[in-house]
């Protein structure tokens, strides 16, 4: 059975769950509004393997992402960009994971405000905390998390690790840690890659978030 708090989280998200169809498009206000970062998102959609996929645009992009709906996924990707009004991004498939049982690995970081001087650019825009984590001796920035909390009931984890820190499984404990906190708060967590990044996929089955066979569509900024 699907985690009622995934569940109420894709609706929000996107605007329907699960999909009436084997490829269902559905308008949502969601995606001409600010999302977490204060941008906004005018597509993305998630599939699940068995389900089938909601792909989610605003109302008036509906009818042309409609008629993409039955093309194989590359023409698809390759047309969702001026479909929904954004010719000059690419579209992309992704890998979708949550979790509501965190690898039990221990802690590696540190929440601390957006504010603090140690922490990185790409970091500040996940307000109003960050999980880091310190050189112990230099106190320098090594590796962060973000939340990207899109709704109450699901909550994006990212990650980013220093390249000079890197081979020592900080990533993966920084990510079981956010995780737990997202759980705790009462969210489920989840974690998106691409589909070809490998060090990704290790730290999410590491850190306790399986790979399911779900997949995410979205743009690239």
């Amino acid at each position: 059975m699907l985690d009622k708090r995934l569940y109420h989280h894709l609706v929000a998200w996107l605007g329907q769950w699960p999909p009436r169809q084997t490829m269902a498009v559905v308008g949502s206000e969601r995606r001409t509004l600010p999302g977490w970062d204060g941008k906004i998102h005018p597509f993305l959609g998630v599939g699940s393997p068995g389900t089938g996929t909601v792909l989610s645009a605003a109302l008036p992009r509906v009818p042309g992402l409609r008629a993409l709906a039955d093309l194989p996924t590359e023409d698809l990707l390759a047309k969702v960009p001026a479909a929904v009004g954004t010719p000059d991004r690419q579209a992309f498939l992704g890998v979708f994971r949550w979790t509501t049982d965190p690898a039990p690995l221990p802690d590696a970081g540190e929440w601390i405000s957006v504010d603090d001087p140690v922490v990185p650019g790409w970091l500040r825009v996940f307000a109003p905390e960050v999980l880091i984590h310190r050189d112990p001796e230099s106190g320098a920035y090594l590796a962060g998390v973000g939340i990207k909390r899109h709704d109450k009931h699901g909550n994006e984890i990212s990650v980013g690790t220093e390249p000079e820190a890197r081979g020592k499984g900080l990533a993966r404990r920084l990510v079981a840690q956010a995780a737990r906190r997202i759980l705790d708060e009462g969210a489920v967590p989840t974690y998106l890659h691409d589909v070809t990044n490998i060090g990704s996929s290790k730290v999410a089955d590491s850190a306790g978030f399986p790979n399911r066979g779900w997949s995410f569509y979205g743009l690239e900024d």
